[in-house]
């Protein structure tokens, strides 16, 4: 994933960008980047590595080395950014979050027609800088980003940060993620997080919808090409990598959790048993309000039988090697014996896509004694790696545990009853849940309806892109 942030104030914007870029380190764990515009200056840009440290230990000396009123900032799971670029459009720096399916094929069509592009390690080329070609092939930044979003298949919003001391922001062509924009007594900013801003004194001013444009200056913002007709915003936001204290399309995360655990709850209950279950708990993080929801519906206590130690260990992916980090990943997880030993735990959480961590947690709470574990997904089972976003992106579907042990059960003639194994009602649905339990040692496992997903999220199903667990666009 990724997330921006971006400012356009009466005085210095730097420090706000700062801030609210490093509000977006929870969407990304490679590349950290600023850029700020000075009258005097010009254009400035700085980026860093941040996988083996914060945002913000990069980039403090940032603060009293850029200048200017103007200024943007991004985390990146992929490439580095901002870019700085010169074009006849201007010198312009871009950074945009998203994904481009389509890479090879933009890039041979754009050096057919005279461009080139300058090759990263491995021959990879920027994204970028596929994007800032398709917009300099215009003669506007509209049209150039119109030109951009009709060309890539896949998902891209867009901020740039202009020679004039503007910023313009474009929200991808389907609305899949969001774009807000935040005003104060100083100017406006434009955020993929709302809570950013709200954090900085900016109050909520407005949501591009899709494929909408804007150009922001410290006195107005204006609309440079309207919203299109058609949403599909990612539901995954709600469930997983969106803030818990972030909204979109009015709907907070948090909010949105605590519903959708108590729908599950309510579900289950028609079901199953649940009278042995000592405690209800969420895997941590993003599976915790999940599970208090579900805890206040079926009033079985809540409690936190480990705890994750974060202080000095808070990604679990730093070191190189593989062996390394799956320590760290033991390591993380603090046990409260008090909740384990001789009890039977119910655990939510927020998704279940390769499996591999949940299993290592279950087996640490076996080690420490527990009777038994229960597993629920708050998502429904996750049975297509996503092709619009950076996250739950799979080499292969066989990535994914669902379609992994559909394919021990029934082969290659699995994937012709992927609806049949996504429900629970079905005999297929049973053979699979029960197989994952087996491997897992879950004492039983569920997954959300997609129905209930919806219903917790409270938008307009035809609004939602739920291709993930779907497979319909």
């Amino acid at each position: 994933m990724g997330g921006f942030f971006g400012a356009v104030k009466k005085k210095s914007a730097v420090f706000d960008v700062f801030l609210g870029t490093d509000y977006h380190s929870h969407l990304g764990t490679r590349r950290g980047g600023m850029a700020a515009y000075d009258a005097d200056i010009g254009l400035q840009r700085e980026i860093h590595n941040i996988e083996n440290a914060p945002f913000r230990t990069k980039f403090e000396r940032v603060l009293s080395e850029m200048k200017g009123n103007a200024a943007i900032g991004c985390i990146s799971d992929t490439d580095p950014q901002p870019l700085l670029m010169v074009s006849r459009l201007g010198t312009y720096a871009i950074c945009t979050v998203g994904v481009i399916n389509n890479a090879q094929k933009v890039m041979a069509d754009l050096i057919s027609s005279g461009g080139y592009f300058d090759a990263m390690t491995g021959s990879k080329v920027n994204s970028n800088e596929i994007v800032a070609a398709l917009i300099n092939s215009k003669n506007s930044y509209v049209e150039g980003i119109r030109h951009a979003q009709e060309c890539i298949d896949g998902t891209v919003s867009i901020l740039i940060l202009t020679d004039k001391g503007t910023i313009i922001a474009a929200r991808d062509k389907f609305g899949r993620l969001p774009v807000l924009v935040g005003k104060n007594g100083e100017g406006y900013c434009v955020s993929f997080e709302s809570f950013a801003y709200k954090k900085l004194g900016y109050a909520d001013e407005r949501e591009l919808g899709p494929a909408e444009i804007v150009e922001i200056s410290a006195d107005k913002v204006v609309r440079l090409a309207p919203a299109g007709k058609e949403m599909r915003i990612c539901a995954f936001l709600w469930s997983y990598y969106g803030y818990p204290t972030s909204t979109y399309e009015g709907v907070n995360v948090e909010m949105m959790r605590c519903r959708n655990g108590a729908i599950f709850a309510r579900n289950d209950a028609k079901n199953r048993d649940l009278h042995g279950v000592d405690f209800v708990g969420g895997v941590p993080d993003s599976g915790t309000p999940h599970a208090i929801g579900y805890s206040n519906e079926s009033k079985i206590p809540f409690a936190r039988p480990y705890i994750k130690y974060t202080p000095t260990w808070s990604r679990s992916f730093m070191p190189v090697n593989q062996s390394e980090r799956n320590k760290i990943a033991k390591m993380k997880l603090i046990p409260v014996h008090e909740f384990i030993e001789g009890k039977s735990l119910l655990l939510v959480d927020d998704s279940i896509v390769r499996g591999t961590q949940l299993k290592e947690t279950v087996e640490f709470l076996y080690s420490h004694g527990a009777k038994a574990v229960h597993m629920r997904s708050a998502c429904p089972p996750i049975m297509y790696g996503c092709k619009y976003l950076n996250f739950s992106r799979s080499t292969s579907d066989m990535d994914l545990i669902t379609r992994r042990t559909m394919a021990e059960l029934e082969g290659d003639e699995a994937v012709k009853h992927i609806e049949e194994y996504s429900s629970s009602e079905t005999e297929r649905g049973k053979a699979m849940r029960k197989t994952i339990c087996e491997k897992f040692r879950f004492e039983s496992l569920e997954f959300q309806s997609v129905e209930g997903l919806i219903e917790a999220i409270g938008i307009e199903p035809c609004k939602l892109c739920t291709y993930c667990w779907t497979g319909k666009e």
